[in-house]
């Protein structure tokens, strides 16, 4: 029988349009629970898609630092976020939760 070869999923080289990276990080947002390393992590992704080192240059950081801030293992300042966020083109914006919304989150965090 055949050996079955598998290689490691990089999401980082399926993230090709700005549209494709934008609808990745509000999945990642959503899905997220609060935990701001998670979404650190797929700024990560989406930098790395786009070029770690011309980010870190538009965003006025050191390649290092930035991998170190979006490698998911520490939470990066609010201030580095919004410097990365704008690197990549992408916006950040808020709406108001509906009720309904509101009560599936809860539900969502209280069975998790």
């Amino acid at each position: 029988m055949a050996k079955t070869v598998t290689t490691r999923y990089d999401v980082a080289e399926h993230l090709r349009t700005p549209e494709e990276m934008a609808a990745y990080l509000e999945a990642c947002l959503e899905e997220s629970n609060g935990d701001a390393a998670f979404i650190a992590k797929a700024l990560g992704d989406i930098a790395r898609a786009k070029g770690m080192s011309q980010v870190a240059r538009d965003a006025g950081l050191s390649r290092e630092s930035l991998y170190k801030a979006l490698s998911g293992e520490r939470t990066p300042g609010f201030d580095t976020i919004l410097k990365v966020v704008k690197a990549l083109g992408l916006k950040l914006h808020a709406e108001a939760v509906t009720v309904a919304q509101k009560k599936a989150a809860q539900s969502r965090v209280s069975r998790g």
